[in-house]
């Protein structure tokens, strides 16, 4: 049982938990936390990972208060904090600090965070050193902001600095100020409340602010005069209290106005006011008057951060308008819908507006529709929009319209082409835009549309040669997007151009590897009988045994369909001796021959699966005399490919001439990326530099290979992040969109792919004084693609200047031609889309009276005479005697070569016609004229199907032999 003193701790703990949640650092307060479980801390510190401290800190302070409770914990939790630099939130638990005390350092608090645009502008460097001189940071501190200065820049390590400093015990403000002066930042000391020089007169106090623990009151009137001024017509200024009615914040005041790093529980650390850079501001100006652009920037370069200060104007716009607010951000992949959630519209949005994230791994379980109606934001991946748009078009009650939404951010928007889901979305804008048009002219109310804004790092030129197509290709995508502008901008000071090498490489001198595994190769083309045309290991041989092996199974050729499906695992296994150590090559081909052997065998092994004579010759084949060459000289470092070793010498200077290197290693398989990781955590010589090395891959399931799971790739990016990982060997998945710490060196392994892929990866080293560095990997191609992708960026470049100099109707004219291109071609695919549908679910296309509304047949009930007569001729129509009826109508009377028509047929119930009755070839054919009938498709009334082209089904010919040998069968049971 608890001592009534455990109850006292208890409630002082529960009474401070939102202030002392502003001041615990989680990470290190858990490393001193040995008391709790493994897997507590484990999810504790995820939760600090994606949702922030202070959500985080009250996770701990959960745990910790949780009953029952071990004799110490209150001492054991206090230690903790100290131990951890947490000093003030020890203090608090202990002796909490007199009101006075406590509202001026949340003053203190206050004017930094308001200042803080300021305040990053010092030499953070030089400040941080006498910060930790001074104590006002600990080591784990003085770490964090030099690493973040170094791969981030000052403003970043500015930040980390002041985020850090604010959590101090009471009497941080004083000292801070001194340290301001004492290091020359003579504006910032002077702004933040310290004297002016002594030729200056003012209103600041005449003597610097006491450094023993207090501020003075002529600080506090400073203060107080700087915080009405900054927080003019904002609603802080309507929360402050007014100054001659209290000389102190009460707590709750204080819990209102502290805008520092203690953010709600549900979203991590909340930002100060977005504060946009020149060139920034300048290619969102037609967005903030609210046209549709398209942002061009480089990787790196805070387009997303302009999306986010663009979302809070035009919500505040409306809002002061007195209308409602719907923005949506579109992502094209999953793990993005976290980031920009937790890393850009959360915290500098959720003071002010609601903002909700929704994706294929989002455990929120309320209806789409319900979080659009609630929320101001919603983040969320673009296929989950176009369901809910597809749901609206076809009447459903739980859909979103276009109308619901003001604005839609679309991110990586170099998608919309297509067949993308970014252009389904957008083809339904344009659709409904031009729809207006005609509305307006009708005098009609139009649909109200949303603001559309793009952005992209490259638009690309869509494999143009010439000038005037790469114009064509943007173009389209402006069209697409219905684009007002693109715009982009000289980043000028803020231009990281990464250095370029290329390491070209040379043949191996000799590869018994790779001739052993020719050998076996060659083995199995003469007892398949095939003939490759291509060189072994190239992109080309591989495409001609995939053709090889799709043509044996269509023509049931097993013993060369199984021998395609070996060539092309030793094909692979050639290239991974090109590209990695031959021990993984090894390993990959010995791995796939005994998962082919398992295959034989079930489970029990009771029962062995017949093998054939050809398995039995490849398996032979890969066991015998070769499987032990191979094994034997995998393990001979001597005919490694020289590409590994380029790589080993380039990662080894990266590391051993930079103070802090971090880099990204770009491969194009997943298997690559690993073996890769495994073999620079397995030399020692990488560990002696402080190489910490990881992968980063896909997930989704298209490779043999497993994919990562998003909290792995979640798991891997953090660690990068902090630097517990500062080398990671990544497939493209890397290369787009995701935000991964600056680079300050990136190297492609053999893979390029296309001009925005190279843009994307050059981004990711954003560090200054960066290097990108191209390997070349034997039949790969990749220095000839570089030099075609380098064409094209120029190429691309010099198209995005030429369509910014066209006079506006210009644009305009050839932009509305390519929408109303779009527009049709769109009719054209849905239609075929639509007629392939309905083709192969000629069963869902039903046929009702259209006066009664009586069922009367199926698509799959009819058949075509002559290209040009329906008819249905199955014995449940024909014969059903309460369907239909006959009447002879001599209008109907007509004669000629193989049929005519003498009566008509209508519905027996309501007399509706249905069609005439033919007389083909001396069979009676009952044929349907289809403006008789209300037609369905998968339960969906057709609104217009008044001929038989309206109705896109190629139904089958009528076959005559079969409906005259059941005519004649007919007849003879009658006699």
């Amino acid at each position: 049982m608890e001592s009534e003193s455990d109850e006292v701790k208890e409630r002082l703990i529960e009474s401070f938990t939102p202030r002392i949640r502003r001041l615990i650092a989680v990470n290190r307060v858990l490393d001193h936390m040995h008391s709790l479980e493994p897997g507590l801390k484990e999810r504790i510190r995820q939760r600090a990972a994606t949702d922030g401290d202070s959500a985080a800190a009250g996770d701990l302070i959960s745990a910790v208060l949780k009953k029952p409770r071990a004799a110490g914990w209150f001492r054991a939790f206090v230690d903790a904090l100290l131990h951890s630099g947490c000093e003030s939130a020890a203090d608090y638990i202990q002796t909490p600090p007199e009101p006075e005390v406590e509202a001026e350092n949340d003053y203190c608090v206050m004017l930094v965070e308001l200042l803080s645009p300021s305040l990053v502008d010092m030499k953070t460097d030089v400040v941080c050193h006498e910060c930790f001189s001074q104590g006002l940071i600990n080591q784990d501190d003085d770490e964090i902001i030099r690493t973040s200065t170094a791969n981030q820049g000052n403003g970043s390590g500015a930040r980390e600095l002041l985020r850090r400093i604010v959590r101090g015990r009471p009497g941080w403000f004083s000292d801070f100020l001194e340290i301001l002066r004492k290091t020359e930042h003579q504006y910032l000391y002077e702004l933040t409340g310290g004297p002016p020089d002594s030729d200056k007169t003012g209103d600041l106090p005449s003597s610097p602010p006491s450094s023993q623990g207090t501020v003075t009151s002529e600080c506090i009137d400073v203060w107080w005069r700087l915080l009405i001024q900054l927080t003019a017509s904002s609603f802080i200024s309507q929360l402050l209290p007014a100054r001659h009615a209290c000389n102190c914040v009460t707590r709750t005041s204080v819990r209102l106005l502290c805008v520092t790093d203690s953010g709600a529980a549900d979203g991590g650390p909340e930002k100060a006011d977005i504060v946009l850079r020149d060139y920034q501001m300048d290619v969102a100006s037609p967005a903030l008057e609210g046209k549709n652009i398209i942002i061009c920037l480089p990787t790196g370069s805070g387009k997303t951060r302009v999306a986010v200060y663009v979302t809070k104007k035009h919500l505040d716009g409306r809002r002061a308008e007195g209308r409602a607010g719907k923005v949506v951000v579109l992502v094209n992949k999953v793990p993005l819908v976290e980031q920009h959630y937790s890393a850009e519209f959360l915290p500098y949005l959720k003071s002010t507006y609601n903002v909700e994230r929704v994706s294929g791994d989002c455990q929120l379980k309320i209806s789409f529709t319900d979080i659009v109606k609630n929320s101001d934001v919603i983040i969320c991946t673009a296929q989950i929009l176009e369901n809910f748009l597809e749901r609206s078009n076809k009447g459903e009650d739980e859909g979103v319209n276009l109308s619901d939404l003001s604005l839609i951010v679309i991110d990586e928007c170099h998608h919309t082409q297509k067949g993308g889901v970014y252009n389904h979305i957008m083809m339904r804008y344009l659709a409904q835009k031009h729809k207006n048009r005609r509305l307006e002219k009708e005098q009609k109310v139009p649909m109200p549309l949303p603001q559309i804004l793009g952005l992209t790092a490259s638009p690309g030129v869509g494999g143009a040669s010439k000038i005037g197509k790469a114009e064509d290709h943007i173009l389209r995508i402006c069209a697409n997007l219905d684009a007002h502008r693109i715009m982009t901008k000289d980043l000028g000071q803020y231009q990281r151009e990464p250095r370029k090498l290329i390491k070209t490489v040379e043949d191996r001198k000799e590869d018994p590897f790779g001739n052993v595994i020719k050998n076996i190769m060659n083995a199995i083309h003469t007892h398949a009988e095939l003939s490759p045309t291509s060189d072994f290991g190239s992109q080309n041989y591989e495409q001609w045994v995939v053709l090889r092996e799709r043509i044996a199974a269509t023509e049931e050729n097993q013993k060369v369909r199984v021998c395609s499906e070996h060539l092309r695992q030793y094909n692979e296994g050639l290239n991974l001796s090109n590209t990695i150590r031959m021990r993984d090559a090894f390993s990959f081909l010995n791995t796939y021959h005994e998962e082919e052997l398992k295959k034989k065998t079930t489970p029990d092994e009771e029962h062995v699966i017949k093998i054939t004579d050809t398995e039995k010759f490849l398996f032979n084949l890969f066991k015998g005399i070769w499987v032990e060459e191979l094994q034997r000289l995998a393990e001979m470092p001597e005919y490694e490919n020289d590409s590994l070793s380029k790589l080993r010498s380039k990662i080894l200077h990266e590391f051993s001439s930079r103070e802090a290197a971090r880099g990204i290693i770009f491969t194009k398989t997943r298997r690559s990326a690993i073996a890769l990781s495994q073999w620079i955590q397995e030399n020692p010589k990488f560990a002696d530099i402080g190489v910490k090395a990881s992968y980063l891959i896909g997930g989704g399931d298209q490779s043999v290979v497993k994919p990562m799971t998003t909290a792995e790739s979640r798991d891997v990016l953090n660690k990068f992040r902090n630097g517990k990982v500062n080398l990671l060997i990544a497939t493209t998945v890397a290369e787009e969109g995701l935000d991964i710490a600056a680079c300050n060196f990136v190297i492609r392994y053999g893979l390029v792919t296309n001009e925005i892929a190279m843009i994307q990866a050059q981004g990711r080293g954003r560090a200054e004084d960066s290097s990108y560095t191209l390997v070349e990997v034997k039949n790969s191609g990749v220095a000839e693609k570089e030099r075609v992708n380098e064409f094209r960026i120029t190429m691309m470049n010099k198209a995005i200047t030429n369509i910014r100099a066209l006079d506006q109707a210009d644009y305009d004219k050839r932009i509305l031609e390519f929408q109303l291109q779009a527009i049709m071609e769109g009719k054209v695919r849905m239609t075929k889309k639509k007629k392939k549908n309905m083709q192969d679910l000629k069963g869902e296309v039903k046929f009702s009276c259209r006066s009664c509304s009586k069922h009367v047949c199926t698509g799959n009930d009819i058949q075509i005479i002559e290209d040009m007569h329906r008819v249905n001729v199955t014995p449940e129509f024909k014969y059903e005697p309460q369907l239909f009826i006959e009447r002879e109508n001599p209008s109907l009377q007509e004669r000629f070569l193989d049929y005519e028509t003498n009566f008509y047929i209508a519905c027996k119930d309501c007399g509706q016609r249905w069609g005439s009755m033919m007389l083909y070839r001396g069979i009676d054919c009952p044929s349907l004229h289809v403006k008789n009938f209300v037609v369905t498709f998968n339960e969906k009334k057709m609104s217009k199907c008044t001929k038989w082209g309206d109705l896109p089904i190629r139904f089958p010919v009528f076959d005559y032999a079969e409906q005259a040998s059941r005519v004649a069968e007919s007849s003879d049971d009658e006699d």
